[in-house]
């Protein structure tokens, strides 16, 4: 008994040098600021781009993004980076996302999750995924993360 007690209380505890994670859900809107930075000898598009959140997320970010490709054709691509400051939750502080999308023949693909080490004040330590639905031209997100327990 006594080690089935143990295992199980190995299973619940972190190694050592990890922390205890919780799992969290933020909603909301954003809407976006494109600002083309245009090269004309370059066949990337570059935009700097600025957001602003409500719902759980409250704040501002800025960022880059480069594209390539004809979305009206239904192929393309871009990355971005972005820096977020504000609050999530309540708890004030910023992190990264890192942006991969994808248009192939019409099909989208999109990545947006947290850059590792990004975190500052209080959502140092997160990590974590946002998904972007667009519906009637209105940006919403649904982002699921990950905050070290205090």
């Amino acid at each position: 008994m006594r080690a089935i007690l143990t295992l199980l209380w190995l299973l619940v505890l972190p190694a050592q040098g990890e922390t205890l994670m919780s799992q969290h859900t933020a909603t909301g809107a954003f809407e976006v600021k494109l600002d083309a930075q245009q090269d004309a000898n370059s066949p990337l598009g570059r935009w700097l781009l600025g957001k602003t959140f409500t719902g759980d997320l409250k704040g501002h970010s800025l960022g880059q993004m480069l594209a390539y490709g004809d979305p009206r054709s239904g192929s393309a691509g871009y990355v971005a980076l972005e820096v977020f400051t504000g609050s999530l939750n309540g708890k004030e502080g910023g992190f990264a996302l890192a942006h991969k999308g994808e248009m192939d023949q019409g099909q989208q693909q999109l990545e947006v999750s947290v850059v590792p080490g990004s975190g500052s004040g209080a959502l140092k330590g997160i990590s974590g995924r946002l998904q972007i639905d667009i519906k009637d031209g209105q940006h919403f997100y649904h982002f699921q993360y990950r905050l070290p327990e205090p």
